[in-house]
Formats: C-alpha cells, sequence, structure tokens
C-alpha cells in the first residue's frame, strides 16, 4: 500500500513497536520505538496497523446466504457459538472475502481490541485499517511458510491456514497442515523465516525436520518482519479486524462522500417529482371548480325554478327520464311519434315548424292543397288526438296552414 505507515504493535510489554514508511521513496528500513515516535511518522499518512497473530482466531464459518437485510457479520457469532470456549458477547467477530457457503472469520477479544485501539488513540494514531500479523505471512501452494519469532511459530500450509505453536512443536504444526500422504512418501517442503539468535537455538531441531520434508529453505531475517509482511499488503485476503463498531469513523465519512453526488441527485429527483405532483395537484383542483361552475350553470339552465344543485347529476337524469317518457311534457314525444305516423296519409305535407306548450302541439304545415291538410289532421283525430286546422294561406302552388293538435280525451 503506498505511502502509508505499516505499524506492528508488540507481543509483549517490554517489547517496542515497529513500523516501516511504504511507497515508492521511502526508505525500506524497518524502525522501532515508543508509539509517540510512530505517530510523528504517519502525520499525513493512511495507517496499517498489525496486532499480534496469537491474539487472534482463525476459522471458517459455514453460513447460509443473507436474506431480509439480515448482514452475515450479524450471523457469524451464533455459527461459531458452539466452536469458541468464551462467551460471544465478549468477542469481537470480522470476516473476510466470501467463497461459496464458507466465511473466513477473524475472532478477538473485545477487551484486546479496547486496549490496542485506546493505546493507538492516546498516541494520536488513527488506522486506517488492522490485521492479525500471522495472516500476512506468504502463501506457497506447494510448501509451507514459517515465521520463528522468539519461542513460537507460525505456519502457513499449502492450503493457506495460518496456524500458531511453540516453536518446540514445529514438526507437529507442519504434519498437521500438510495434506495425507503414504507414510514412505516425504512431504512437502518448508520456507523457514527467522532471526539469527532463534536460528542458533532451534536450527539442530529444524534440521532434524530434513528428513521428513523434501526441502528447508532458511531465510535470515536482520530486522523485524515488516518487509515480508509488507510485500503481501496491496492484494492481502488479510481480515481486517476494524469491522461493526470498531468501523472507524474516517472511513464511514469517506464512503459517504462516495456517495454523497448519487444521493443528492436522488433527493433532487425525489424533490422535483413531488414538486410536479403537487402543481398537478392545484391544476386538478383549479379544474374541478371550474367544471363544477359549468355543471350550476347548465343544471340552472335546464331547471330554471331549482336553485339547489345538489346531486345536480342524479337530478337532470331524472328530469331527463322523465321527458323521453312523455310524464312531464305532458306527451310532447308522443304526439311527435302520432305526427310522423298521420303524415303517411297526407303526402307532399312539409313540417316548417313546430311548438309545444302546456300539452298543445302547434304545427306550421305546407302541403300542395288544403285537402291534404284536412286528411292529416283527420288521421290524427282517428289516433286519439284533437286537431284542427286553425287557419290557411294559400302560398303560390302549395297551401300554409296552421294545425293545433291536443290530447284527446
Amino acid at each position: 500500500m503506498a505511502d502509508s505507515l505499516l505499524l506492528r504493535l508488540p507481543r509483549t510489554p517490554q517489547q517496542r513497536a515497529a513500523w516501516l514508511l511504504t511507497g515508492s521513496g521511502a526508505a525500506q528500513t524497518p524502525e522501532s520505538g515508543p508509539l509517540e515516535l510512530a505517530a510523528s511518522r504517519a502525520k499525513g499518512r493512511p495507517v496499517i496497523v498489525l496486532v499480534p497473530g496469537a491474539e487472534v482466531l482463525l476459522m471458517q464459518a459455514e453460513l447460509p446466504a443473507a436474506r431480509g437485510g439480515v448482514k452475515l457479520l450479524q450471523l457469524v457469532p451464533y455459527a461459531l457459538e458452539e466452536q469458541l470456549a468464551e462467551d460471544i458477547d465478549e468477542l469481537h467477530f470480522a470476516i473476510g472475502r466470501r467463497s461459496g457457503t464458507r466465511t473466513p472469520v477473524a475472532v478477538v477479544a473485545r477487551r484486546k481490541m479496547d486496549e490496542w485501539l485506546a493505546a493507538l488513540k492516546s498516541s494520536g494514531i488513527e488506522p486506517l485499517a488492522m490485521y492479525a500479523d500471522s495472516e500476512l505471512l506468504p502463501t506457497n501452494p506447494a510448501q509451507a511458510v514459517a515465521l520463528l519469532e522468539d519461542d513460537s511459530v507460525t505456519v502457513r500450509a499449502p492450503s493457506g491456514g495460518v496456524m500458531m505453536v511453540p516453536a518446540e512443536t514445529l514438526g507437529e504444526a507442519l504434519d498437521a497442515g500438510a495434506p495425507q500422504a503414504p507414510s514412505d512418501a516425504r512431504g512437502h517442503g518448508l520456507i523457514l523465516y527467522t532471526g539469527a539468535a532463534e536460528w542458533a537455538r532451534y536450527s539442530a531441531q529444524v534440521e532434524r525436520l530434513r528428513e521428513r520434508l523434501e526441502t528447508i529453505q532458511v531465510q535470515l531475517l536482520t530486522s523485524d518482519p515488516l518487509l515480508l509482511f509488507a510485500r503481501q499488503l496491496p492484494n492481502t485476503p488479510a481480515i481486517n479486524l476494524l469491522q461493526g463498531p470498531y468501523t472507524p469513523v474516517g472511513a464511514m465519512t469517506s464512503g459517504w462522500r462516495t456517495w454523497r453526488v448519487a444521493v443528492l441527485l436522488l433527493a433532487a429527483v425525489v424533490a422535483l417529482h413531488l414538486i410536479g405532483q403537487a402543481a398537478e395537484l392545484v391544476a386538478l383542483k383549479h379544474r374541478d371548480r371550474r367544471l363544477d361552475a359549468a355543471i350550476t350553470q347548465v343544471f340552472r339552465a335546464a331547471m330554471p325554478g331549482s336553485h339547489d344543485t345538489q346531486e345536480a347529476r342524479r337530478r337532470m337524469e331524472l328530469r331527463l327520464k322523465q321527458v323521453q317518457s312523455g310524464e312531464a311534457t305532458g306527451g310532447f314525444l308522443s304526439a311527435l311519434a302520432t305526427l310522423a305516423k298521420a303524415r303517411a296519409a297526407a303526402p307532399g305535407t312539409d313540417l316548417e315548424a313546430v311548438s309545444f306548450h302546456s300539452g298543445v302541439l302547434d304545427l306550421k304545415l305546407s302541403a300542395p292543397t288544403v285537402n291534404v291538410l284536412d286528411a292529416l289532421t283527420r288521421s290524427l283525430t282517428r289516433s286519439g288526438w284533437h286537431a284542427h286546422l286553425v287557419s290557411g294561406t294559400p302560398q303560390g302552388a302549395a297551401f300554409e296552414g296552421d294545425i293545433r293538435v291536443s290530447r284527446g280525451s
């Protein structure tokens, strides 16, 4: 990770912290000292903190796909509860990259997390990420990789699993991490990183392992193995312990900055939608008021004697039915129907005007002769109406007359 400070916390109170500036222009030499000195080196740089791997338990959890907004981090404690001796409420869980149904999990005591973060904060250091140093040991698919420090050894098996054991049990750790093989077959090789003091102490024990392993490569370290760890950082699958309640505030703020533009744009779209809906609602209300006014105007024109416009539609429909049935008009439609039939007996007649009032139908017609109008009158009478020719006037070759028709008794 470029332009950052890689800081390794001491494993015991007697040890000092170690750190390394990474980046193209940084000196590739680890330094050590109190955390306050590391803080002065960290100014303006992101800080990656490595904690003792002996304090972090690495496990694999079989987890179902999270649904309904439930996060995997919420499921992990219950999935591993039976495998842990401590109360899950006193433990902190962090998860790594999921592979199928298996999820790598790092488990550490909450008191240790609080202790580490308190020490860092008191020195003015805000870590961006925190990993177990054992997870930054290189991986080799053909050989086991081990780091021997003091009286303990960290072993990464070819399969990628990590374990920490006392240095005296290195052989047993290699057997546990190696694949099953026939008893007469030699095991995988070993790459061992260690300091000069540790090698002087445990070299004889390591050499005895050559009978069981194909190869043993020993690489002596001249300082803290931070350079070894730093090379793994750019593409590390290690689990960041700063999850859940320990997520850095800066990371959440950075996440907000990343999504802020999208959130603001979404808010603007929602606001414009609401404004558009409000404007449409106002327009509909204005249109509704204009429609009410038009209904009132038509209603009063159709029913001049009525001022109550409540239920105007129902009352207009009722009035129309009355007109159609002839009940409210004294038989206007019925009279017209009788007139249409009577004209069959008076061919050549033309209806020029008609008026209806108080049950009396006044007709103005034109006919070839007065006899045709008289025949029309007799036909209406036979149909049950009182009909008589009120007046008549010759009009050139035709005869124009007025006939009054009323309902018969």
